[in-house]
This record gives structure tokens, sequence and C-alpha cells, in this order.
């Protein structure tokens, strides 16, 4: 790949962040997630709306419905209705629920890690610098 062209390169991201969820899929459903409730678990912090989850997640309303009473029915989330607003509720992860997903980020990490260790110490500040500066604005301090 001499000059990767803008779609090579969104690919070839895409297909390598497929593989590792393909990979960690059973083990993250054995703890009784599917890939994208584990991902809606892991934004809930930041985005406790479900109309905010939709759209951070890039995923239809119903869908995040759907996921939230599954999750909801699980123990996993807990939904709290707002004080000023009764048709607006708040979604929060319960114990169990945050028990899960960390469970779960641990097995991406292992996997995402066995992938980054096939790249030196170097190669992956500049990957990090170089994703932060392709996120421009959305890149998110840590």
């Amino acid at each position: 790949m001499d000059k990767p062209s803008p779609w090579e390169l969104w690919t070839l991201n895409f297909e390598f962040s497929m593989a590792v969820m393909a990979e960690v899929e059973p083990e993250v459903r054995a703890l009784g997630l599917e890939m994208k409730e584990f991902l809606l678990l892991g934004k809930l912090d930041d985005h406790p709306y479900p109309a905010e989850l939709s759209r951070a997640l890039l995923t239809p309303k119903p869908s995040i419905t759907f996921m939230v009473k599954r999750m909801e029915a699980a123990g996993f989330i807990q939904r709290e209705t707002e004080a000023g607003d009764l048709r607006r509720f708040r979604l929060t992860l319960t114990r169990s629920g945050r028990k899960a997903m960390e469970a779960a980020r641990a097995i991406l990490d292992d996997a995402f890690g066995r992938r980054l260790a096939r790249i030196s110490a170097g190669e992956r500040a500049e990957l990090a610098r170089l994703l932060t500066r392709m996120m421009g604005e959305r890149a998110r301090p840590r």
C-alpha cells in the first residue's frame, strides 16, 4: 500500500476494529452482554439519557430502547425518572452492570493489547498522537 486512499485507510481501520470485536464477542457474551450492549454500558456514565446514547452510539432510538430494557432486566442498568420531567429518565449502571462492563473491557484490552504488542512503544505513542489529532475537537482528554 504505497499511498493508501482515505477509503482504504478507513476500511482497514474498520476491519481491524471488527476483527478485535469478533475475537472478544464470545467471551463478552459469556458475561451476559452483546457487543453493542457492552458499548452502551461503556458510554452510560457520559451519556445517561437514551437520546444521548442513541447519538453517541449512532444507533436508532428503538434499538437503544430494546437494549436498555434488556440491560435493565439483567440488572445492569437502573432507570430513574427526572424530578422536573417525569417523561424523561436517567440511566445509571448498577454495581453488577459496572462489574460486567469492566470485565468486558478487560477482555477487549487483552485482545487489543496483543495486537499493540506487535508494534514498538514509540509506534504506539505515534498511533495515539495521530488518532487524537485526527479526532480533532472530539478527542477526549485523558
